[in-house]
């Protein structure tokens, strides 16, 4: 019988994955260990099924309308710039909470610098809660 040898090149033929292998389950380790911590930093408020409380404390918001004609009004009182001004300090003086919350209302056809009286009385008053309002088409 004839002896038949291997060269050295029919290893070539077969490779070995089995270092592969490993690396891709490390890899698959740490991306297993990695994902939820990376998930978990989403926050959400969920609603509950129940209504909130009613809040007693609820600050009372004042409404300053200006209408077409530039007539400004103080939770429906007729006043003036001055007028305005001084309604507003003697609200933040005499209420609990000096930080008043106020909503600006104007109409569509309203004289543009009689607004920008309005905003700078709120302004100079350090008001900073101020809402405008407006109406949907």
């Amino acid at each position: 019988m004839k002896k038949t040898s291997h060269s050295h090149h029919g290893s070539l033929n077969e490779l070995n994955i089995t270092p592969l292998l490993d690396l891709v389950f490390v890899l698959l380790v740490i991306f297993i260990i990695t994902t939820p911590q990376m998930m978990n930093n989403l926050e959400m408020n969920l609603p509950s099924p129940k209504p909130p409380p009613p809040d007693k404390n609820k600050p009372k918001i004042n409404n300053i309308v200006v209408d077409a004609s530039g007539q400004i009004s103080l939770n429906d009182h007729a006043v003036t710039v001055a007028q305005l001004k001084s309604g507003l300090q003697e609200i933040q003086t005499s209420g609990d909470n000096p930080d008043i919350s106020v909503v600006v209302k104007g109409a569509d056809d309203v004289d543009y610098q009689i607004m920008i009286s309005v905003i700078d009385v709120l302004q100079q008053l350090n008001i900073s809660k101020v809402g405008l309002a407006t109406q949907s088409p």
